[in-house]
């Protein structure tokens, strides 16, 4: 049988090479959505480390003025903090949460490079505020005002990527290809910290200690403040903190934001591809299943006769559905052989750098969307060749 369906779709392989790289370039495609959405779905159940709820961001842009810094982010601090409605606040470097930059650097750690890791310059209110989980060691404190070493905090991927089989504590990094000779020492892991986007992978990161000057504070080093407030605050705190900020800068510009405004930005950004790929995946679905109808229309109206004699010879009507919608699986079969040796190169060359399981989901998802779609368009036309009767489609012909 399966044999005798390959010789009919091989004698009609003109109409049906059409319809088998619709097939295959529908499969591709439904795959990499489908690794796309997978991955990001795996990511966005992760927890994000941190809490960015009720968190106001302040960035400040001193200008030309480098004269006393420290001083008047310490007395602005203390003024913000004492309104009401604030509940604390932080510092940290221009990558905050769900922010349009970032800060990677590579390490080394006896004498190995390791992955390219995430970097965040952040003070010792930062975990309190922004409630990151503290799964070994501790978090920053006054203690380390006389340390020899830069302490830093690592996230579990740092860990598992660097130490995965020893304690991440006390360890020693170094930046690599470094003029300065920076060293870093760990004091403490967290969870995790995904500060790129709720779809964002949680990749190797490190938390590094604010220590500015006393007197001035470095030309890229911008201030960045973190504020957390009450619920229901809005804008009258908002102008509040801004005179606060213009009576102590006096010259600085200013701009509020909360992490809730710039984590929907930042969403926009992300799905958006997503979403031109799921059009087009849709709309390549729906020219797939008008093939399918089209080709099992022809092949019945030029195969009525073949199908009367079938039928006068003793075939069932069953039986000559089943032969409809077996032609129209092995094309399919066909297609999806080939996407498939197609989709297995994204794996072996890391086209997206996703783990093999996401790339195998989204191949077997594919399939069968692809198989079901098949199924359904080819069940009504089968039906129709079915009840072709005998004595109509000979006097026909």
């Amino acid at each position: 049988m399966i044999r005798h369906l390959f010789t009919l779709i091989w004698n009609r392989k003109r109409s049906n090479f059409l319809l088998i790289a619709e097939i295959v370039l529908s499969f591709f495609v439904v795959f990499v959505v489908g690794s796309l959405l997978l991955y990001n779905l795996n990511n966005y159940s992760q927890p994000l480390g941190y809490n960015y709820e009720n968190v106001w961001e302040v960035s400040l842009d001193p200008g030309p003025d480098t004269v006393a810094r420290r001083e008047k982010i310490d007395l602005l601090s203390q003024r913000i903090k004492a309104l009401p409605g604030v509940v604390g606040i932080t510092r940290s470097s221009v990558n905050t949460p769900f922010a349009f930059s970032t800060m990677t650097t590579e390490l080394e750690y006896k004498g190995k490079e390791t992955p390219s890791s995430d970097r965040y310059r952040v003070d010792d209110n930062f975990a309190k505020l922004m409630e990151v989980k503290v799964l070994e060691g501790r978090w920053f404190n006054q203690s380390d005002n006389a340390a020899q070493r830069v302490p830093i905090i690592i996230n579990q991927a740092f860990k598992d990527a660097v130490f995965p089989n020893e304690t991440a504590v006390g360890k020693i990094v170094a930046e690599k290809n470094s003029t300065r000779k920076w060293q870093g020492q760990v004091v403490g892991v967290v969870e995790s910290f995904r500060a790129g986007s709720d779809f964002a992978e949680n990749s190797p990161a490190f938390f590094e200690r604010r220590m500015d000057d006393t007197t001035r504070m470095a030309g890229y080093d911008l201030p960045w403040l973190l504020i957390k407030v009450k619920p229901g605050q809005g804008a009258i705190l908002e102008q509040k903190m801004v005179k606060e900020v213009l009576n102590v800068t006096k010259n600085w510009s200013v701009k509020t934001n909360t992490l809730e405004q710039n984590r929907i930005s930042k969403l926009k950004v992300v799905l958006t591809p997503i979403v031109v790929l799921g059009i087009v995946c849709v709309f390549l679905i729906l020219n797939v299943a008008l093939g399918l109808f089209g080709v099992l229309w022809y092949n019945i109206s030029q195969r009525r006769s073949e199908i009367g004699l079938r039928r006068a010879l003793g075939a069932t009507g069953m039986g000559i559905g089943a032969q409809f919608i077996g032609e129209m699986l092995v094309v399919t079969t066909l297609g999806v052989l080939i996407g498939v040796v197609l989709a297995v190169q994204f794996p072996l060359l890391g086209v997206f750098g996703v783990a093999p399981a996401v790339y195998g989901t989204a191949i077997a998802a594919a399939a069968l969307l692809i198989y079901l779609l098949t199924a359904i368009c080819a069940f009504h036309p089968s039906r129709l060749a079915a009840g072709i009767q005998p004595a109509v489609a000979l006097r026909e012909e």
